[in-house]
């Protein structure tokens, strides 16, 4: 075997990875047009709520939130608000004091996580919850989220994923985030839902009945992403995720390709952290258990990133025309027009205008961040650190409604 046939066959295998994660999104993104929004929130029984926002030196942006969650058109005496403060300033603790309505309880840990900041604040509330909502430190709700929520839960829904978007577009690093999380709404829960698979979570945003988050999170102690790793334990006991498209939660989209860089650094680890330790038991539960949702999650930990996918292709493709033509380049090019459609699909049309166009021509920079933070991922998880953020306000809902 000369070295041409190997780099063909190295070429080759790289080809099945791609090819794979270009058809899986397309395929999704195409079965999102099934879904269905539940839009009936009249419900008689009302549920009492525990809303946690845990908060690591979030100084800055945690007044505002706690104002905010206080806002929702639901009895005020069935929802109670606990900030989870860690590492916070005199100042600022002080400040939460005065804000009526909010609770607070103060953690402090050697090495902090989010996961960790959550189970103590379980270990302090008391168990009379029916419902449980887990926000971010820039997270603002819209109004309705309770009432939505509590619907979802007397249906049998103990999972609960709302429909997390931007509440800032102010730089171009901004507006492809904004999009790629709806591509990532669009695919990995829009379109998962319709053929009885779950939806992803996000991280915040989320919802569940109390008594089934609290005794998955109490096994939970990690410096990875913990929402991955629910997201796993809540497939391996088959408790399936819905999604709710109509439900808006408010989410600070990273400006700047520093953020950007450290938070994906730190998503990948994650991913591959939780792909290396369950893709032996997810193909036993798949085979033995018939759990293919399981076995789902961790094959979307191994799906190569959108933006390297968009990349390569096209950059393997180019190659192919002028050393390889034939199978290789006609391979590349269909994978990269695949994962141009698959995206096309899934981009809301309130993103067609003229400042996501110009945004796009940010792609090759961002083509290079993401190649940066692969050369991290091996530091991703081993600090937790806030997420800079800026003075924002929530965008108009009816623009996000259109």
């Amino acid at each position: 075997m000369n070295i041409y046939s190997i780099l063909d066959f190295i070429q080759f295998l790289f080809l099945l990875s791609f090819a794979f994660s270009s058809i899986y999104l397309l395929f999704f993104a195409i079965a999102s047009f099934f879904y269905k929004s539940s839009d009936d929130i009249n419900e008689t029984f009302l549920r009492k709520f525990v809303i946690l926002i845990p908060a690591y030196k979030e100084d800055a942006v945690i007044l505002n939130t706690a104002s905010e969650a206080l806002n929702q058109d639901y009895p005020s005496e069935l929802y109670d608000i606990y900030i989870i403060a860690d590492s916070f300033e005199v100042a600022t603790i002080e400040l939460l004091k005065e804000n009526e309505g909010v609770n607070f309880i103060e953690v402090s840990f050697e090495h902090s996580t989010k996961a960790r900041s959550i189970n103590k604040a379980l270990e302090a509330i008391s168990d009379d919850y029916d419902g449980i909502i887990i926000l971010d430190a820039d997270n603002v709700m819209e109004s309705d989220i309770l009432q939505k929520v509590n619907s979802e839960l007397s249906k049998g829904n103990t999972a609960i994923q709302c429909h997390r978007v931007a509440k800032n577009l102010d730089t171009s690093f901004a507006i492809l985030d904004a999009v790629s999380e709806e591509i990532n709404n669009t695919i990995f829960r829009k379109g998962h839902v319709p053929l009885g698979l779950s939806s992803a979570l996000i991280g915040s945003g989320m919802a569940f009945d109390f008594k089934l988050y609290k005794t998955i999170m109490q096994r939970i102690d990690t410096f990875a992403d913990e929402d991955k790793y629910l997201e796993i334990k809540l497939a391996l006991n088959q408790n399936k995720v819905k999604y709710l498209n109509n439900a808006y939660v408010y989410d600070e989209k990273v400006s700047n390709s520093k953020v950007f860089v450290n938070q994906r650094s730190r998503w990948l680890s994650s991913q591959i952290f939780y792909a290396r330790t369950f893709i032996f038991n997810s193909i036993y539960e798949l085979f033995a258990h018939s759990n293919f949702d399981y076995f789902n999650k961790i094959i979307q930990f191994l799906l190569v990133p959108r933006i390297l996918l968009l990349g390569l292709s096209f950059i393997f493709a180019v190659f192919s025309l002028f050393f390889n033509f034939g199978f290789f380049f006609y391979s590349w090019l269909g994978i990269f027009l695949a994962c141009v459609l698959a995206i096309a699909l899934s981009v809301p049309k309130r993103f067609y205008n003229k400042r996501t166009y110009i945004a796009i021509l940010s792609l090759p920079y961002g083509f290079l961040m993401m190649g940066l933070a692969l050369f991290k991922i091996k530091r991703g998880h081993k600090r937790l650190k806030p997420t800079p953020h800026n003075n924002v306000t929530r965008i108009d809902i009816n623009k996000i409604r259109k």
